[in-house]
């Protein structure tokens, strides 16, 4: 199984004056297995066609993976649970002219992350009623659409709670829609934020054919650090890995990392270097020994057999 690898744009922008100039940059990297991205909307859709962007990935070589909804400005009081109407109209049609530029650009699925859903207060919001909301705006999305449809959960930021703010919370607005194409983004720090054990998370997920992308980054779990892949978190980060094995998970991983002080390309290949090394210290255990240390259910043998090939 060769593993697929994307990056995050606006790491590139963070130095690159443009969406053509990030392109460039991160083309630079094909070499080193980069060969996707992730695009929002409308963010990155602004200043250029749908044509446009197509013919700037086709001559970089690139292929687009995800598009990810972005809500700005207007949606801070909610999304799709806004108590206005038009708001949750605006929300919910901004997700489906999403799925048309990924259906024209041929990328892979929707991710949907609803940062504005949620509350800051006691007595602030109807629980029920924004979650009835919730469950109307993606059974409307879901049909509009054979793409596959990716919720990003995540506790908090932007609000203090959000609705869809764990693995729990967001199976079972999955179980509530009742869509073929409804599943998850485990994004790694956001799992981290809520006290999840993202290896718990994987598996349970591909146990049930809902994880439909991976973000993978580090944190120290307090916030949304965005880290370089394994630097905080090593055996929780190679837990991920060996899940996606077993379970022999074929879509993209997206290194949904912040360099801040780093240069963009060398955190790259770093992210690339561990995300490599994890999968070298697979082969080298071997997937059947892990499992059986998983069986055997002995935590100090398991990390003498883990330490041995370190």
């Amino acid at each position: 199984m060769v593993t697929k690898y994307a990056v995050r744009i606006n790491s590139f922008l963070r130095t690159e004056k443009n969406l053509c100039a990030a392109l460039d940059k991160i083309a630079q990297l094909r070499e080193n297995g980069i060969n996707y991205v992730d695009l929002n909307y409308p963010e990155h859709f602004k200043d250029h066609s749908l044509e446009e962007i197509r013919r700037m990935l086709f001559e970089r070589g690139l292929r687009l993976n995800a598009v990810a909804t972005r809500f700005r400005d207007k949606y801070i009081h909610g999304d799709f649970t806004s108590k206005d109407s038009a708001i949750r109209r605006d929300a919910i049609e901004l997700t489906k002219q999403a799925a048309d530029a990924c259906r024209f650009l041929e990328g892979n699925h929707i991710i949907v992350w609803l940062k504005d859903d949620g509350y800051d207060y006691s007595f602030q919001i109807d629980y029920a009623k924004a979650w009835g909301d919730l469950v109307f705006a993606f059974r409307e999305v879901c049909a509009y659409t054979d793409l596959p449809i990716s919720i990003e959960y995540k506790p908090y930021e932007e609000r203090v709670h959000t609705l869809l703010d764990s693995y729990s919370a967001t199976w079972n607005l999955i179980r509530d829609v009742g869509a073929e194409n409804l599943g998850v983004t485990l994004d790694f720090c956001h799992a981290l934020m809520k006290k999840e054990s993202p290896g718990f998370v994987t598996a349970m997920l591909l146990e049930k054919n809902k994880l439909f992308s991976v973000h993978l980054n580090d944190g120290e779990g307090s916030g949304d650090d965005g880290l370089m892949v394994g630097a905080a978190n090593f055996f929780q980060t190679l837990e991920v890995f060996y899940y996606l094995r077993k379970y022999q998970f074929d879509g993209i991983i997206y290194f949904d990392t912040f360099p801040k002080r780093e240069a963009d390309i060398d955190e790259t290949r770093a992210n690339l270097s561990m995300c490599r090394k994890m999968e070298e210290l697979l082969d080298r255990i071997g997937m059947e020994q892990i499992a059986a240390a998983i069986e055997n259910n002995n935590a100090a043998h398991t990390l003498e057999t883990l330490i041995r090939e370190l």
